[in-house]
């Protein structure tokens, strides 16, 4: 493998690649697995309010899970995701 045009492609964020296109469907199922798994715990889906403990858990939790989507969907989109693991 030469590094005439791959290095530039990589730096430049232009590479479309089969890897590229995977991480990205990975990136958004896993936006959707923290928000979707969130919002559950918000409506008790799990049947878990059986103590005051727990409610305050599954709150903490719920909301926890969806901030962390929505970060995760503000990289995913804005580019950081993309480039945290590429070299110089």
């Amino acid at each position: 493998m030469s590094n005439n045009d791959n290095g530039s492609e990589k730096r430049t964020g232009k590479r479309f690649g089969t890897q590229h296109i995977i991480a990205t469907i990975f990136g958004i199922f896993m936006i959707v697995v923290y928000v979707g798994m969130g919002i559950l715990f918000l409506i008790d889906f799990f049947g878990w309010s059986v103590s005051p403990t727990w409610n305050v858990l599954r709150w903490i939790a719920g909301i926890a899970l969806i901030i962390y989507g929505f970060w995760r969907a503000y990289r995913q989109f804005s580019g950081i995701d993309r480039s945290m693991g590429e070299p110089y």
